[in-house]
């Protein structure tokens, strides 16, 4: 046991265009997503236009056993097929193309413009439910986790002051939330691969009680209560609100709280990915970690048939429970009658986690760092809720926000304090409240900047995004698609295309094919010896 698997994370930004306020928002993620092929086409040739492969993709395949028909599904959940704005639509809306060539280029002549692109970095980019979403490449730990993560922050911001740069556009400005507070919300996925072999009921039995409580140590905050945040008050998660299942495959409706999407992008009868939606974006560097390292350690408990014994009543009333009181002080009612506050139940999780990793003798320096810092935050949390600020994103939050009432004397429902909240997750340095804080160095941080800054470009080595990322960057020419689990050549002098599948994330690493990249291969040649 330890907090070592093959994750990553997909964010879906916040878009607005102050000068265009009734702006088509898939069109504006659709400038992020050119303007940032913009930004890397001149290096990288046809990089920028790479498509994304959809021939794997299965969004409609439930873990419980069955697939739902195409004509009961929601228009949300079919991901399986490219989205398109035509010219005319972008006309329609008000952008200029034209205007645009130097974001648009060659995809204008096709009447369409560029709304998926594969990176260098084994990443994607691209606009989902009218929103540009990066998803990380794959990593195996939860500080490499963070580094892609917030390598994605970077590549958007790149994008937006592109934007800003562009005749004819107006700027487009990006936030790291995940409400609008007018009743969406957008997502801040993760992806766990775990053995096919653990039973999908452990999972969900493992993981309510949970997810239910995990936001107090990693949760955004967010001003307002209920979907729509007509309720006034500070609560401790963007997302819980937003709730409504315990168990189900939808994402955008009746969201869960655990997803049943069957879709590994990996050997099948080997792995499952479990796709968590319930998690809230974070900026700070400690409550990604700390996300993504507790959530490793009780997969890890469940695939062993270690998870606490717990079951809560009401899962979702449990969560929005929790999240109602940044006081921390609400005990949720357990299905045996027993009331526990969010801070018993993750201490239930992480003195199970403790006792399994002794047990089994997991040593290595992360697992022990994130079990230090859980407890840590729990403790902390436990003696005073602000003192948690420095590394954790709601406190932190709350905290500015509570100082700032005081000392002007405002309700939680003032507009001033609705403008904080999104001035909050702005992406730009100079303007996101988290940053500044950040600046003034009040958060604590995991990474050094040049390695994020990095990671925009390089893939992580040890998964194969690594594959993935270096054919982007070494073969621009010859790569015409994309995905989790292929690369697609077009070899100059064959017939047809040639798809390289990457079933096996733990492949494709710069140990086992970094020796073909550095030795000057043809691409016919290169692709020979990959196949051999």
């Amino acid at each position: 046991m330890s907090v070592h698997r093959v994750m990553g994370l997909e964010t879906e930004y916040g878009v607005l265009a102050p000068s265009q306020p009734g702006a088509n928002s898939t069109l504006l993620s659709a400038q992020v997503v050119n303007a940032y092929a913009a930004t890397v086409r001149q290096g990288y040739g046809h990089l920028a236009g790479t498509r994304w492969d959809y021939a794997d993709e299965h969004p409609l395949d439930d873990a419980r056993g069955w697939t739902v028909p195409r004509s009961a599904a929601d228009p949300s959940q079919l991901t399986d097929a490219p989205e398109e704005l035509t010219a005319e639509e972008i006309a329609l809306a008000g952008g200029d193309a034209r205007a645009g060539a130097t974001l648009y280029s060659e995809r204008e002549a096709s009447g369409h413009v560029l709304m998926n692109m594969v990176l260098g970095n084994g990443a994607r980019l691209y606009v989902d439910h009218a929103h540009p979403e990066y998803s990380s490449p794959e990593t195996t730990n939860p500080l490499d986790v963070v580094r892609w993560d917030q390598a994605g922050d970077l590549v958007v911001l790149a994008a937006a002051r592109r934007i800003a740069q562009t005749p004819g556009f107006a700027e487009v400005l990006l936030y790291k939330n995940n409400t609008d507070n007018k009743g969406v919300s957008y997502g801040a996925h993760e992806n766990y691969l775990m053995p096919r072999s653990t039973s999908f009921d452990a999972i969900v039995a493992g993981l309510l009680p949970f997810f239910a409580t995990r936001q107090v140590t990693c949760a955004s905050g967010r001003v307002g209560v209920g979907s729509a945040g007509r309720g006034s008050g500070f609560q401790v998660s963007q997302r819980a609100d937003f709730f409504e299942a315990e168990v189900g495959l939808e994402t955008t409706i009746r969201r869960p709280m655990v997803n049943t999407r069957d879709e590994p992008h990996a050997v099948w009868d080997k792995y499952r990915r479990l796709h968590v939606i319930i998690g809230d974006a974070n900026l700070g560097q400690v409550s990604t970690y700390l996300r993504v390292g507790t959530t490793a350690l009780v997969l890890s408990l469940i695939e062993a048939g270690e998870a606490p014994a717990l079951a809560l009543r009401h899962p979702v009333s449990a969560l929005r429970q929790v999240s109602h009181d940044p006081t921390l002080r609400t005990a949720v009612e357990l299905a045996d009658g027993r009331r526990m506050t969010a801070l018993d139940i993750q201490e239930a999780y992480l003195s199970a986690a403790r006792s399994h990793c002794a047990r089994t003798g997991a040593d290595d320096a992360q697992t022990r760092d994130v079990l230090e810092r859980w407890q840590r935050t729990i403790d902390t949390l436990r003696a005073d809720v602000f003192a948690a600020a420095s590394t954790v994103d709601w406190v932190a939050k709350y905290r500015l926000m509570e100082q700032y009432r005081d000392r002007h004397g405002l309700d939680w429902d003032d507009p001033r304090i609705a403008l904080m909240d999104l001035q909050w997750a702005d992406i730009r340095p100079e303007k996101g409240l988290f940053h500044r804080l950040a600046a003034r160095g009040m958060v604590e941080t995991l990474l050094p900047a040049e390695s994020v800054a990095a990671a925009v470009a390089a893939p992580p080595e040890d998964t194969r995004a690594y594959f993935r990322g270096r054919c982007l960057t070494d073969f621009p020419d010859d790569v015409v698609g994309a995905s989790w689990d292929a690369v697609i050549f077009s070899v100059p002098g064959r017939a047809g295309l040639e798809r390289v599948q990457t079933l096996e994330p733990l492949r494709g690493t710069r140990a086992l094919v970094g020796p073909l990249f550095e030795a000057g291969l043809g691409i016919a040649e290169f692709v020979d010896q990959v196949r051999s």
